[in-house]
């Protein structure tokens, strides 16, 4: 019986088609053993190969666009007028554009005269003082890259129309064309009454080109607060800004609203002189300690009645007083940093109301007389620049002269005229027209 079975087997077998066999046999089909379902699952970060780092390729640098010599002359014509704009021609080499304009090379003219415009085009949009030199001046301007840069120079290339494109980058508010124009009338010995007007001037560039349809603008030789809307004051009034020993940056931030009957939060620096009065509350930790001190809302409350609400690292804001006298100083550097603001109630009345914002006059009133602090927002927030300008200019070129009360315009100057601070003869002030308002 057992051999009839084995000969079924062996006939079934060899009526099996090759291919079908030949797979049963195969040895590549032999499973895999069974994994013990308590064993570790492998590595998997052991299981890849590690990838061989590629090696940084270094391309060439790409050659400069080509200038024909109509466009390369224009650069260098235009090079020979930035005295005008407060700027000195010999800063871009202009000898050097000659240079190679003259030496019939067409790679070593192009090269030359981007080189040239990009320097030219970085000093129009964005100051030719930079960083530090700028001294505690934080506003960001990003006006021009080096891609925006390029564009711009590509497209004037093209429309052959490279003192445009230059132009273009000028600051456009309209205190920048009078000090232009105050130059151009300035007695050329007078060598200070010039150098403050460059100095001015380059400060403009050191600002966005366009400030926006509405902000403030706070002058802090000045000593006041202008709202500017569509390019014409709507409202302005006296500030207090910092003292000497307590200066206010220069910066800007976005104001979204204001606090009414706010408390004021002392700022470090000055912890010691409220530290245990009357009338200010220790905020102490979990240890028991004293962690800071705070003013509640009231008549003494040095914040007044309205805080602007404008998040910066430097914690300076524009605010109301309690001591509105101060305002009628000529001097007003009297603050710890922060702007107090003459009459700032009623500017944000006004801001709140605007864009149909909910907060109308008669609502503001009833939250200051409540003594209860309540933040109210602005529809749109509202850009705020904190400057420092130590000169303006009139109509008739009539240069304005306000103090230099941080005395900063000599380093800037410097920088300015790309010289050292003179030590033995200190810089000399202009016989000007001394500011009245």
């Amino acid at each position: 019986m057992t051999v009839a079975w084995k000969s079924l087997a062996l006939i079934a077998a060899a009526a099996m088609p090759m291919q079908l066999a030949s797979a049963q046999v195969a040895p590549a089909t032999r499973p895999a053993p069974a994994r013990d379902p308590m064993a570790p699952l492998p590595d998997a970060k052991a299981m890849v190969t590690p990838a061989v780092p590629a090696l940084p390729i270094e391309l060439p640098p790409a050659p400069p666009p080509l200038w024909s010599v109509g466009d390369a002359r224009a650069l260098l014509a235009y090079i020979a007028t930035l005295g005008s704009e407060g700027l000195d021609p010999r800063d871009y080499d202009p000898a050097g554009l000659d240079a190679a304009l003259r030496s019939g090379d067409p790679v070593v003219m192009s090269a030359a005269a981007t080189e040239r415009f990009a320097k030219v085009a970085s000093d129009l949009a964005l100051g030719h003082v930079r960083g530090k030199d700028r001294q505690d001046w934080f506003v960001a301007d990003s006006d021009l890259n080096a891609e925006a840069s390029a564009l711009l120079l590509g497209g004037a290339l093209q429309r052959h129309d490279i003192v445009g494109a230059l132009r273009s980058l000028l600051p456009t508010h309209s205190q920048y064309g009078s000090l232009r124009a105050a130059l151009a009338k300035a007695d050329k010995a007078n060598d200070a009454n010039i150098n403050l007007i460059r100095l001015n001037m380059d400060r403009w560039r050191w600002l966005p080109r366009d400030l926006g349809n509405k902000y403030i603008i706070v002058n802090v030789p000045a000593f006041y607060a202008t709202l500017v809307e569509n390019g014409v004051v709507r409202w302005k009034h006296r500030a207090i800004a910092g003292a000497v020993k307590t200066k206010t940056p220069q910066l800007t931030v976005q104001a979204t609203g204001v606090i009414l009957n706010p408390w004021w939060e002392v700022p470090p620096s000055i912890t010691r002189e409220v530290a245990g009065k009357a009338g200010y509350i220790a905020v102490k930790g979990k240890d028991g300690k004293v962690q800071r001190w705070r003013q509640p809302p009231g008549p003494a409350n040095a914040l007044g009645k309205v805080k602007f609400v404008m998040q910066n690292q430097y914690n300076i804001y524009l605010h109301d007083t309690n001591a509105r006298s101060r305002f009628n100083s000529q001097v007003r550097a009297l603050s710890h940093g922060c702007v107090r603001t003459e009459n700032i109630m009623d500017l944000a009345k006004e801001l709140l109301a605007d864009d149909g914002g909910e907060w109308t006059a008669e609502k503001v009133d009833e939250t200051v007389a409540s003594g209860k602090s309540q933040m109210a927002k602005f529809v749109k927030p509202l850009p705020i620049y904190i400057v420092y300008f130590s000169a303006a200019a009139l109509n008739d070129g009539t240069i304005v002269n306000y103090s230099d009360l941080y005395s900063r315009d000599a380093k800037v100057i410097a920088a300015l005229n790309d010289y050292g601070v003179p030590k033995a003869k200190p810089l000399a002030k202009p016989k000007t027209k001394t500011a009245s308002r």
